[in-house]
This record gives C-alpha cells, sequence and structure tokens, in this order.
C-alpha cells in the first residue's frame, strides 16, 4: 500500500529510465489484477504543501483508459494533460512544460489508444462544430498511414486506425520536441526523455512505441 508521497528529495534522486520502467511496472500490476492500492487520506495530507510528481502523461480522455489507474499511480505522483486525440496545443505544451521545468518531472508518455475514436473521427473526415478543428490536428497522422497502410482510408479498417493511432503518438513526439525548446534541450540534456505508447483495450497493456 502507497502511504508516502514523492518529495522533493526523492524526485531529484529518479531518472527518466527509472521513471519510466516505474510506470510501466505499475501497468504490469494493472494487467495483472495486482494493484498496489493507497492510503489516499494520508497522500492528501502529505501533498497540501507542494507537489513533486515523477512524470506527465499526454492522453487521450477516453473513458475507458483511466491514466492513473492502469499505470497504478497516486496522488502525487503524475501529471495528466487530457485531449481527444492526445495531441500537442499551446496550452498542452504550457502544461508539459510546467511540468518538467518547473515541477520537476522527468518523463513525458504520450500515451495513445487502440481505436481511438477522435482518430476513427479523423480518417473519416468528420466535420461537427469545434470537433473539426480538433481533428485537424490528427489528419497528419491520417495522411501518413494513407502511404503505410493498404486497403480503404477510413475507420472500416482496422489496420488503418492502428498505424493512425501509433503515427499520431510519434508526430506529437516530434511536433512537442520541435515547438518546445525547453523540452527539447531538457531532452538533449538527459533530464528527461520523452516517449509514447499505446494501450490496449483488449489486454489493459501499454505497448511502447
Amino acid at each position: 500500500m502507497k502511504n508516502l508521497a514523492i518529495t522533493k528529495q526523492v524526485q531529484d534522486g529518479l531518472t527518466p529510465d527509472s521513471v519510466l520502467a516505474d510506470l510501466l511496472e505499475g501497468n504490469n500490476r494493472f494487467v495483472n489484477g495486482k494493484l498496489e492500492g493507497a492510503d489516499n487520506a494520508a497522500l492528501v495530507q502529505q501533498t497540501t504543501g507542494g507537489q513533486f510528481p515523477k512524470a506527465v502523461v499526454l492522453s487521450c480522455i477516453d473513458s475507458r483508459v483511466p491514466v492513473e489507474t492502469v499505470l497504478d499511480q497516486a496522488i502525487g505522483d503524475i501529471f495528466v494533460a487530457r485531449v481527444a486525440g492526445n495531441f500537442e496545443n499551446a496550452d498542452i505544451l504550457g502544461s508539459l512544460e510546467y511540468s518538467c521545468k518547473v515541477a520537476g518531472s522527468k518523463l513525458v508518455l504520450v500515451m495513445g489508444h487502440e481505436a481511438c475514436g477522435a482518430v476513427k473521427a479523423a480518417c473519416d473526415g468528420v466535420e461537427l462544430g469545434n470537433i473539426t478543428h480538433l481533428l485537424s490536428n490528427i489528419l497528419p497522422a491520417v495522411h501518413q498511414s494513407a502511404e503505410e497502410v493498404d486497403g480503404e482510408a477510413n475507420s472500416s479498417n482496422k489496420a488503418f486506425v492502428a498505424k493512425t493511432v501509433e503515427n499520431n503518438v510519434k508526430l506529437t513526439m516530434d511536433r512537442i520536441r520541435e515547438k518546445s525548446p525547453i523540452l527539447k534541450e531538457m531532452e538533449d540534456a538527459g533530464d528527461i526523455k520523452i516517449v509514447g505508447g499505446v494501450y490496449s483495450l483488449h489486454t489493459g497493456k501499454v505497448e511502447m512505441l
């Protein structure tokens, strides 16, 4: 049972690789039904004066992918930024920069997921209100996948959707480095790592890309 929140001293001793290993171990516990559990009351008390999370996860809003749960993380452990389709924009980038440069997180994990509804909608060229603009962020991945996958370039093609989910994660990682000199500099210096993975709705496992 987790009953001690991460302190500044603990956070300072972490490395990007150790944090990634920790998140993947947590995911393995989730998959195997062996969640650690947490003393939430104790963690709430310990974190009222500050927070020192080890990572920030950029994920989709999908209700089937509760990030802290599937990575077996507790109060104070990770930042989570969520937007349908898990892509970056100026506000998300600012959130990632705050997490790492200001608050000391060691890892940026971009986490897509199987059969993502936003990705499917982008594959199908859906236009509806503000959703139209949102989906425009995913179109570069759609166009790339169309050159890499045989068959129809729409959501009826499961292989096309799966490749687009992967490409969307990879392109998001590329754009984070391109649009955030702060995060790129931190990664180049070895202070953080920017990594990507895809969550399986069927198995609950996060497969790293």
